[in-house]
């Protein structure tokens, strides 16, 4: 007999998880196909936002995350323009969380899983790449994969969802169209030991012809470089030690131990991308997170807005899983709800990407004009207006259209 399932759920990210958790909450079988063995890739997105935070209270999970190793951030640098940084309170923030949290995303992961297999409808398979669509009369029923053990399967579904990424395989299937954003710059992600007494939270470092991001991750700092795009082989081919000198002059507490960087194996690039999909389904199809609209790193938003797109679809589509009938118009809704705070979000990154990384990435090698930066008029506005400062909170940390959790899903802690 073909395998079946309810809902098909493509990639075990953060987006993938909480969609098969709230939908196995509601009673619909489900079943998330993720590539991998496990979650432990390093520079994933670890940024667990102050509306994640209260839909994992609705949840019944939010105990069970504050005891995982976390660093808080209460304050955010935000670059506002090349030359400055502005620190916004997140303490103006309402509600409970007033915060962001940074946790390793494999142990963010696991607890999403760990809270869908006590559901009896949920089901996570590890190391099964999905490889193709299937199709009948024009609608997605299902997907080939590829399993563990290098055997050909098929998995039929009544909806299968797209929830792998940015470099999606089955948005690629489909045939949707994607209609790209240009960027201008790529990131550098590398490790350099922390310190006791260096800062805590997270740091922006910004000069006439750089940008740089310190996460404290405890034991080690998380530190993000920002290039001009395309210009990754060029600046390599200069040499590890001129990337140990951009690094320190831009933190010069770092210098004596970027050393930790032995070499360009070390030095991880993310392709920075930013995308959006016209239309996110076919019969039988939506794809949702990255896989429907590639998120800039700029706010590190990304993966709060794929968890809100996740419980919008679960809401809307569960009953028309378990009734095994999902119309486009079902599908249609996800999206509808969803538009709005894609398209803000994005157009702010497009935004700041103009406004800020553009002109410190304008020199012949990524560096700027040299010259003074006199204080935009947004930074001397919030600066002369605290309380303003509750906006770009609240559009970084909760976001435009915060979701919360469906009644069938929400539990206590105790649960």
């Amino acid at each position: 007999m073909p395998e079946r399932t309810g809902c098909c759920v493509v990639g075990g990210g953060p987006a993938g998880l909480m969609l098969a958790v709230v939908l196995a909450r509601g009673g619909v079988a489900v079943t998330v196909l993720e590539k991998h063995d496990d979650f432990l890739r390093d520079f994933r997105g670890d940024t667990v936002h102050a509306s994640t935070l209260t839909l994992l209270d609705e949840l019944g999970l939010g105990e069970r995350f504050s005891a995982m190793p976390q660093r808080v951030v209460q304050h955010l640098p935000l670059p506002l323009q090349a030359g400055t940084s502005f620190v916004v309170d997140l303490g103006l923030l309402p509600g409970p969380h007033k915060h962001i949290v940074m946790v390793p995303q494999w142990e963010f992961l696991e607890l999403l899983a760990d809270a869908g297999r006590q559901e009896p409808s949920f089901t996570l398979r590890r190391g099964v790449e999905v490889t193709g669509l299937l199709r009948e009369h024009g609608r997605v029923v299902g997907v080939r994969y590829l399993d563990a053990d290098g055997s050909d399967g098929e998995l039929r579904a009544a909806l299968t969802v797209a929830c792998d990424g940015r470099t999606s395989a089955v948005r690629g299937a489909s045939g949707l169209r994607v209609r790209e954003f240009g960027v201008p710059m790529d990131i550098w992600w590398f490790r350099v030991p922390r310190r006791g007494a260096d800062l805590q939270g997270l740091d922006v470092r910004v000069d006439d012809a750089a940008l740089l991001v310190m996460i404290d991750r405890g034991g080690y700092f998380q530190v993000g470089y920002q290039i001009r795009k395309g210009s990754d082989a060029r600046l390599r081919a200069e040499g590890i030690e001129a990337f140990r000198r951009r690094i320190a002059a831009l933190a010069p507490e770092l210098a004596d131990r970027l050393g930790a960087v032995r070499g360009w194996d070390d030095v991880k690039l993310l392709a920075v991308r930013l995308d959006r999909m016209p239309r996110w389904f076919d019969p039988g199809l939506l794809c949702i997170g990255d896989a429907a609209h590639a998120m800039s790193p700029v706010g590190g938003v990304g993966i709060n807005l794929a968890i809100q797109d996740a419980v919008a679809a679960a809401r809307y589509l569960a009953a028309p899983v378990g009734r095994g009938e999902v119309r486009l118009g079902d599908l249609a809704r996800v999206q509808v709800r969803r538009w709005a705070p894609t398209f803000v979000t994005q157009s702010l990154q497009r935004l700041a990407h103009r406004l800020v990384f553009q002109p410190v990435l304008s020199g012949p090698l990524g560096q700027g004009d040299g010259g003074p930066h006199r204080p935009s008029r947004l930074t001397r506005l919030l600066r002369r207006f605290p309380r303003l400062q509750a906006i770009p909170a609240y559009i970084v940390a909760i976001g435009a259209l915060p979701e919360h959790a469906p009644s069938f899903a929400r539990r206590s802690s105790s649960e």
